[in-house]
């Protein structure tokens, strides 16, 4: 079996960090652990903190202090804006 790159792996990482992000946008906000056990099966614990820490450290996810995570940055679904 052939090794990833390290191009290949950044993308990777890239597409796992833009996947988690777009369900925390889609649903607002969700309790860590609860998003963690939809994940376990494809990254470790250890991987989804870096994912979290990521999008923390974007201001795009504010964590809580009772571990929901919350969608801060742009709107899942804005609104266009239409001149009347």
């Amino acid at each position: 079996m052939k090794a990833m790159s390290r191009i290949e792996a950044a993308l990777k990482a890239v597409q796992v960090a833009h996947a988690v992000a777009e369900v925390i946008r889609n649903v607002g906000e969700i309790p860590s652990g609860h998003l963690y056990a939809r994940v376990m099966g494809v990254m470790e614990l250890r991987q989804y903190e870096q994912v979290i820490d990521l999008l923390v450290d974007a201001r795009l996810v504010e964590r809580m202090p009772s571990h929901i995570l919350r969608w801060v940055g742009p709107a899942a679904n804005p609104q266009p804006n239409i001149p009347s």
